[in-house]
C-alpha cells in the first residue's frame, strides 16, 4: 500500500518517560476511510500514540504521518487535519447544542455565519436536531459525546481520534456514539479507535492493532483474530449430568476430538473443523442414542478470549526473555 493510500502511518515509534518506555517501536499502516483499533491492556501504550499522532507530544524516535503530514516536521498541517476527542466531553453546559457547535466554529475561524450552517449541518448528521436548543446537561451520556464528536468535527477532520469515546456511558449510549463513528467514515473521515470494550472494537473496527508494553504483537482483522485462537467449538449441556461421560464419547466418536468436560455445568466443550458438519452428526446420534440435553449449539471465539489468549501469550513470552 501507497503512502498516498494511508491516513496514518508509523515506524519504529518511540517514546520514554524517564525510566518508563513507553512506545517500544510500534508500527501502524492505517488505510484512509477505515476504522482502525488500537487495543491493549493498561499502560499498553494506546493513549501516548494518539498523542504522538495528534502532536501533543513529541516522540523520541522513529517516524509518524498523519494524512501525509510529519507530526514532527509539519505538525501545524497535522493539527489542520485531524479531530480529536478524549475520554471527558468539552461541551458547555452553559449553552445549548447548536450554540455549543457556533461557538467551536467561530474558535476555528469560520464566519458567523458559516459556523452556523455547520453547526446545523453538524446536528443533523448527528441525530440532535430536535435537541439543538438544548442544554447538554440535559442530554443523556451517548447525545452529550455525539455533541463532543460533533465539535471535533467543525473542519471536517481527514483523520480522526477517538481515546476511549464510549467509557462510562450505558448500552444504549455506546450504541449511540458507534453509529455516529459509522456516519464519520460514511464521510470519508478515517478513525483511530481505543477502547477498553472489545465487542466495541469487534462491531466497529476493520482492522485491529493490538499491542503491549508499548510494542506491536499483531495486526489483524477482527475475525481474523478470533481465528488465531482456533477453530469454532461445539457445545453440549446435559439435562442429567451422569449422561456427561457417554456424551463425551459420542462426541469423541463423531469429531475424531477429545472433548473438555465442565462437570459442574454438565458441559462439554470441542474444537471443530467444520461447525455444522460436525453440529449435525452430533444431534442426529444424541436423539439415536436418546440422551436427553439442555443445550447444544456452535461458539465462535469471542474478541475478548482472542484479546486474552493474545496479550497473556506474550507477557509470558517477555518474561522468559528477563
Amino acid at each position: 500500500m501507497t503512502a498516498q493510500e494511508l491516513a496514518v502511518e508509523t515506524v519504529g515509534l518511540t517514546k520514554r518517560y524517564k525510566d518508563k518506555v513507553a512506545l517500544d517501536g510500534v508500527d501502524l499502516a492505517v488505510p484512509r476511510g477505515t476504522v482502525h483499533g488500537l487495543l491493549g491492556p493498561n499502560g499498553a501504550g494506546k493513549t501516548t500514540t494518539v498523542r504522538v499522532l495528534a502532536t501533543l507530544t513529541d516522540p523520541d524516535g522513529g517516524e509518524a504521518r498523519v494524512a501525509g503530514h510529519d507530526v514532527v516536521a509539519q505538525p501545524r498541517e497535522v493539527r489542520r487535519s485531524i479531530g480529536l476527542t478524549g475520554q471527558q466531553t468539552a461541551v458547555d453546559d452553559l449553552m445549548t447544542a447548536r450554540q455549543n457547535l457556533t461557538m467551536f466554529g467561530r474558535l476555528f475561524r469560520l464566519s458567523k455565519a458559516d459556523a452556523r450552517r455547520r453547526a446545523d449541518e453538524l446536528l443533523e448528521i448527528f441525530g440532535l436536531t430536535e435537541a439543538a436548543g438544548r442544554s447538554p446537561k440535559k442530554f443523556s451520556g451517548g447525545m452529550r459525546r455525539r455533541l463532543d464528536l460533533a465539535a471535533s468535527m467543525i473542519l471536517a477532520p481527514q483523520v480522526m481520534f477517538l481515546d476511549e469515546p464510549t467509557t462510562g456511558l450505558d448500552p444504549a449510549g455506546r450504541r449511540e456514539v458507534w453509529e455516529a463513528v459509522r456516519n464519520l467514515t460514511s464521510q470519508g473521515t478515517t478513525v483511530l479507535l481505543t477502547t477498553h470494550y472489545l465487542d466495541e472494537a469487534d462491531k466497529l473496527c476493520d482492522r485491529i492493532s493490538l499491542i503491549d508494553h508499548g510494542r506491536n504483537i499483531i495486526e489483524d482483522t477482527p475475525a481474523g483474530l478470533k481465528r488465531r485462537i482456533g477453530d469454532e467449538r461445539l457445545d453440549v449441556v446435559a439435562v442429567d449430568p451422569a449422561d456427561l461421560a457417554g456424551l463425551a464419547e459420542l462426541v469423541r466418536q463423531a469429531t475424531g476430538a477429545g472433548p473438555a468436560l465442565d462437570e459442574d455445568a454438565a458441559t462439554l466443550s470441542v474444537p471443530v473443523p467444520d461447525g455444522v458438519a460436525a453440529l449435525t452428526t452430533v444431534a442426529v446420534e444424541i436423539r439415536a442414542q436418546g440422551i436427553e440435553v439442555a443445550d447444544i449449539g456452535l461458539r465462535r471465539p469471542t474478541l475478548d478470549e482472542a484479546f486474552l489468549h493474545l496479550t497473556s501469550r506474550t507477557g509470558a513470552a517477555q518474561e522468559e526473555t528477563r
